[in-house]
């Protein structure tokens, strides 16, 4: 069994991770339908979910999350999407994770915490923290 990954593995995953960061949501759909693993990573432990989170694209979450990505896998440095999107600001993408159950207190730091860093008195509300 050889080590060094398929040149055109790699390019399919390359082009769904541009996906994602792009918002893609109907391609997305379409390539986890025909069988990219919903929770796909790349070297850093980013999944498809935190790069569309962090690029602001809800529906593309949203898609994902339909199609069983975990709202809280968190990557490498332990943040989830979550934290992410509240780091980032975006509103659409924070009530997409909430709808698709991504915890606020998951990951490290969490989006409570982060919440808490920049003073998001809103965000504690939806929280339901304070």
């Amino acid at each position: 069994m050889s080590e060094t990954p398929d040149p055109e593995v790699i390019e399919l995953a390359s082009k769904v991770f541009d996906l994602a960061r792009a918002g893609d949501a109907e391609a997305l759909a379409a390539y986890v339908d025909a069988g990219v693993p919903a929770n796909l990573t790349n070297d850093r432990g980013d999944t498809l979910v935190m790069l569309a989170a962090y690029h602001g694209h809800a529906a593309a979450v949203s898609a994902l999350l339909e199609r069983g990505a975990d709202a809280d896998r968190a990557n490498d440095r332990g943040q989830t999407p979550l934290a992410g999107a509240v780091f980032k600001g975006e509103g659409d993408v924070i009530r997409a994770l909430l709808v698709g159950g991504a915890h606020p207190e998951a990951g490290t730091p969490s989006a409570v915490d982060t919440a808490r860093m920049f003073g998001k008195a809103d965000l504690l509300e939806l929280f339901g923290t304070r």
